[in-house]
């Protein structure tokens, strides 16, 4: 078995109503919810990876990308064993009215992903499916944004 670290990096995206857009995203045979995001590719250095993520799934540019959180313990990779993730967040500044938001029902079970506001107030860890997501949800609530 092949042993991997896997990078990931992530935006944190904070509207003026104090709303922060999740991805919900249905891969695997499983749905799940989590921040705006995804892997690093081979030869991509970390912000490269996140503003390509950024204009794949939300067709955005980013203005600004602040680094906020990155784990510094082992996580598992909830769909590979034997691959270790070390995720990169960042606060993203950008013009958050571009982004194209449907109506949905969660979960779905279409391959796929789609994009939602939630008051960053009213979730709590369990509306992410990803411990080290859920690090951040808690760092985030702790600061006055």
């Amino acid at each position: 078995m092949n042993k991997a670290f896997n990078l990931r990096v992530y935006a944190l995206i904070v509207n003026d109503k104090k709303e922060i857009l999740l991805s919900d995203e249905y891969r695997f045979g499983k749905f799940f919810t989590k921040f705006p995001g995804g892997g690093v590719e081979f030869g991509e250095g970390i912000l490269d990876a996140l503003h390509r993520e950024m204009e794949e799934e939300l067709n955005l540019k980013i203005d600004e990308a602040i680094p906020f959180y990155y784990n510094d313990f082992p996580q598992e990779s909830a769909f590979q064993s034997n691959h270790q993730i070390v995720s990169f967040y960042y606060k993203v500044k950008c013009d958050f009215h571009q982004i194209s938001i449907q109506d949905y029902t969660i979960p779905f079970k279409e391959e796929g992903e789609k994009q939602r506001w939630c008051e960053i107030s009213s979730l709590n860890i369990d509306n992410l499916n990803f411990p080290i997501d859920q690090i951040v949800l808690e760092k985030l609530k702790n600061e006055k944004i």
